[in-house]
């Protein structure tokens, strides 16, 4: 993973989405069109927090999050989220 040169502002944090799933459990291939969005990912970048809530997130954690939550970013070839603090939902 290349070191990434944004920095969020507040309480924004950057996730990488992990890889959706390709099989089931019982190894039925799934195909593109039927694809869930992954709900979980890794803490790439943390905004700085404010004076009331400080971000509580560090980079390297796994976390899940909402199904709708964040702007999808594309940055150098790579698929990122940026979200609030709050639309995540646990540390794994």
């Amino acid at each position: 993973m290349s070191k990434l040169n944004i920095k969020p502002l507040a309480d924004r944090v950057i996730v990488e989405p992990a890889a959706a799933e390709t099989k089931t459990s019982s190894g039925i291939i799934i195909p593109d069109t039927a694809k869930e969005k992954p709900q979980k990912g890794n803490i790439v970048a943390v905004g700085p927090g404010t004076k009331d809530n400080p971000v509580t997130v560090k980079v390297g954690d796994v976390v899940l999050y909402g199904k709708y939550s964040g702007t999808e970013l594309n940055h150098e070839g790579i698929d990122y989220l940026i979200m609030k603090e709050n639309d995540i939902l646990a540390i794994i």
